[in-house]
């Protein structure tokens, strides 16, 4: 028979890939993976295996007939018997039921009147009292398991304080039991701390004062004191899914491209410099099933971005071009891939091209631990064209197939969960996020919270913009309705009202907004003071925003990657949305830039940054920010003296000048002749002296430079022997 592989065979028999590979295995063959080679041999040991279930099958089931048989028989027999029973039963005689209801009357009127003389005003009292108690139990449940837990805490244990950071001095005066007048003095009188009635406290502080009155405090995260009950899932509810699918590689290796012949549609048009720069999440539909692929950007300034992808994926296709090889951009997506855990499927492009081999990939791929399937390793490679399509239904079907062995399953009759692909600030309809939703379905008008914003469903979108009603697991979608931008990673749940969702995001917004504020004030004044005190110690600070959180994320990534031992970035505030009045000023009082990517300021922000002498720039392209800021960290750094060849020129005739000395009559070679550099005069070859010009004329015309072909006097200063 014709050589084939294991899930080719699988396919055949009506059996799944790897119900075939543990069947191999029990009968003694050595079987590294579905993609192994199925001999004559296996396909005889298997077919009569196969027979033999099957035989064993039919005799279960030839017995299971004779018993249910047996026991048919049985029950018609004992029907048969009662039936008999009845017919010789014998009529029974008339009864007087209206006698009988009388005398049932009477015993329970008896029994009233005995009860009524049992009957107290303390008993009554107890009976209302235990069924208040049992309401107010009812009510006091929660659905948030930590508050329950808290509560708990807080009623064994009266002393244990467990409170989240910033508390303001009349939140912990309640907490305290006493008065917020009395805190305040015995602050100031005792511990020598001035404190106001709302001002918002740090954990050192609250430790402090608790301390002062015997209570010992815990430190909670906001995320924990409101995390929903994870409830385990039945395997009754869980259905199959689409594998989210990460496209990985080097730039310009042809992942966008890949995604654009699979999904029909062009992408890179639109993209700036024909480089992706947001992450882009898309649903596709084959005839196998449907797929979901999330896009990362190949600049190795989107290494952040990159990771995030990998968190929420099940397979990375790893695209490298056979002419390029593997680049370290290829190495950094291996290792981010074998960080999370998923298995990777090698697309080996641009197989189209002439002279095309995959060999000098395959080997170079087996040195950093991945062995191609065609080399007998475990690991997919698929020769591809992302151009023309050439092997891009083979990649689909290696797609499906793995995560077949994956069994990927989720519950789609539950509140939706996911998790935050990028997020921006649209200009008409505010922000929006792509979310990933990974368990449940999102519906229009569903509340919810996404890191420390929350909001209400107002529209869905799908990635080419169409409203949508619902999405389920593996589905990425586009909401609005959002009260801020949330960032890329943040986890997305549904909750049961707007009012539970507001309080959850109230609580993480403040406490972040106060950890946003202590942090920012550390950098704009305890790192300062210690810069001074260091000396020699520089740094370039940034004040940064962009369109998109992963960009933004990314990029102050890069810039923190840019430093040195002796220059350091800082990007001391990073945002998503315009630049404002808020970010020139503290790009002022720091001494910083401010950098936009794809973002620009509004007027009162161009007003502030001229009136405090700012320097505002804006890019859209990543290179172009990427050098900027290297020529900036040169110009910072110590200056290495080196020279740099401007021109020659040759002396025709000497000229001397009363009052000024001698001038060279000359005639310029090649490049230019600057006034103001420096010259070397060399004669039959040997240097006989150094000088720099400090005039130069062109007739009487006095010009800075003068270029190659054209004649000039230059006078030299430092040398006079021509």
């Amino acid at each position: 028979m014709a050589a084939k592989r294991i899930y080719q065979a699988a396919k055949e028999l009506d059996l799944t890939s790897k119900a075939l590979v543990q069947l191999l295995r029990d009968l003694g063959f050595e079987v590294k993976s579905h993609m192994s080679l199925f001999t004559d041999e296996m396909a005889e040991r298997v077919n009569k295996r196969l027979q033999k279930e099957k035989e064993k099958v039919k005799e279960k089931e030839q017995k299971k007939k004779e018993i249910r048989r047996a026991v048919e028989e049985k029950v018609e027999t004992k029907k048969y018997k009662k039936r008999k029973k009845r017919r010789k039963k014998k009529k029974r005689k008339g009864r007087d039921y209206a006698a009988e209801m009388r005398k049932l009357e009477e015993e329970r009127r008896k029994r009233r009147e005995e009860l009524l003389k049992t009957i107290t005003k303390e008993k009554v009292t107890e009976s209302v009292r235990k069924t208040l108690t049992q309401l107010s139990q009812t009510r006091k449940k929660k659905k948030y398991r930590r508050k329950t837990e808290i509560v708990e805490e807080e009623i064994s244990d009266p002393n244990v304080l467990q409170v989240h950071e910033f508390l303001t001095t009349q939140e912990l005066a309640k907490r305290l039991d006493i008065s917020p007048t009395e805190l305040i003095g015995y602050c100031f009188k005792e511990l020598g701390i001035m404190v106001t009635l709302n001002q918002r406290l740090d954990f050192d502080t609250i430790s402090l004062i608790a301390e002062s009155f015997d209570k010992k405090i815990e430190k909670i995260s906001p995320e924990a004191e409101v995390a929903f009950e994870e409830e385990e899932e039945d395997e009754e509810n869980l259905v199959q899914r689409a594998p989210v699918v990460t496209v990985m590689g080097h730039v310009d290796h042809g992942k966008t491209t890949l995604l654009d012949y699979i999904r029909k549609s062009k992408v890179v048009a639109g993209e700036m410099g024909g480089i992706t720069q947001h992450i882009g999440a898309y649903t596709v539909e084959t005839e196998y099933g449907d797929i979901t692929f999330i896009d990362t950007p190949g600049h190795r300034a989107f290494t952040a971005m990159r990771a995030r992808g990998a968190q929420v994926t099940d397979i990375v296709v790893l695209v490298v071009d056979w002419k390029d090889g593997v680049m370290p951009q290829t190495k950094e997506a291996i290792s981010h891939a074998k960080a999370a855990g998923a298995p990777i499927i090698v697309a080996i492009n641009k197989m189209d091209l002439p002279g095309a081999s995959t060999d000098k990939v395959m080997q170079q791929l087996s040195e950093l631990g991945i062995r191609c399937d065609q080399w007998g390793g475990d690991t997919l490679c698929v020769p591809i064209s992302a151009k023309n399509g050439m092997g891009v239904e083979t990649l689909i079907e290696y797609i499906i197939l793995q995560a077949e062995l994956l069994e990927l399953k989720a519950n789609p009759n539950r509140p939706a969960r996911g998790v935050v692909i990028e997020a921006k600030l649209d200009k008409g309809r505010g922000p929006m996020a792509t979310v990933l939703i990974q368990q449940g379905t999102l519906r229009k008008g569903d509340p919810f919270v996404v890191g420390v914003y929350s909001g209400k469903v107002r529209n869905l979108f799908d990635e080419r913009g169409r409203v949508i009603k619902e999405a389920g697991p593996s589905r990425p979608v586009r909401i609005i309705g959002i009260n801020g931008v949330p960032e890329a990673g943040d986890s997305f749940f549904v909750v049961e009202s707007e009012k539970a969702a507001n309080e959850i995001s109230s609580q993480r917004r403040t406490i972040r907004e106060q950890q946003k504020k202590y942090q920012l004030e550390k950098v704009s004044l305890q790192d300062f003071y210690q810069k001074v005190e260091e000396g020699k110690q520089k740094s370039l600070r940034i004040v940064l925003k962009g369109d998109v959180d992963g960009s933004v994320e990314a990029i102050a990534d890069m810039l923190s990657r840019l430093g040195n031992e002796n220059v350091k970035v800082e990007v001391i505030h990073r945002d998503v949305g315009f630049i404002t009045e808020n970010d020139v000023l503290l790009a002022a009082a720091s001494g910083a830039v401010v950098i936009g990517f794809n973002s620009k300021p509004d007027s009162r922000a161009r007003k502030t940054a001229a009136k405090e002498k700012v320097e505002i720039r804006i890019y859209n392209v990543i290179y172009d920010l990427e050098n900027d800021i290297k020529k900036a960290l040169e110009g910072m750094l110590e200056p290495e003296v080196h020279e740099e060849y401007l021109g020659t020129a040759e002396i025709l005739k000497i000229f001397k000048v009363s009052g000024s000395g001698k001038i060279a009559g000359s005639i310029i070679r090649e490049g230019i002749a600057r006034r103001g550099a420096n010259v070397r005069i060399i004669r039959d070859g040997d240097t006989i002296g150094e000088g720099v010009i400090v005039d130069i004329r062109r007739f009487k015309d006095q010009v800075k430079e003068i270029i190659a072909g054209f004649e000039c006097g230059i006078m030299i200063d430092g040398f006079k022997d021509f």
